[in-house]
């Protein structure tokens, strides 16, 4: 992860789950964070490619917070 890159952050809730992405703008890396309902966070490190925003926009994620992907990246909230 480049310290010098302003990550984007995505969203969507799903009944039991909610699925935050982390996408590096320039290098279309990536970050899933599925939270479970029981606190439980699955993490998978994802390569996009350029059309990743069309994709999230098609199935209708949001814009997130950094601050929300953080916690649950650092187990600080479930």
């Amino acid at each position: 992860m480049n310290p010098n890159v302003v990550h984007q952050y995505y969203k969507k809730t799903l009944g039991e789950f909610t699925i935050l992405v982390r996408v590096d703008p320039v290098t279309f890396d990536g970050l899933e964070l599925i939270v479970h309902k029981n606190g439980e966070i699955q993490k998978t490190e994802r390569t996009f490619d350029e059309e990743i925003y069309e994709d999230l926009d098609a199935d209708e994620f949001e814009e997130a917070s950094p601050l929300e992907f953080n916690l649950y990246l650092k187990g600080l909230v479930k």
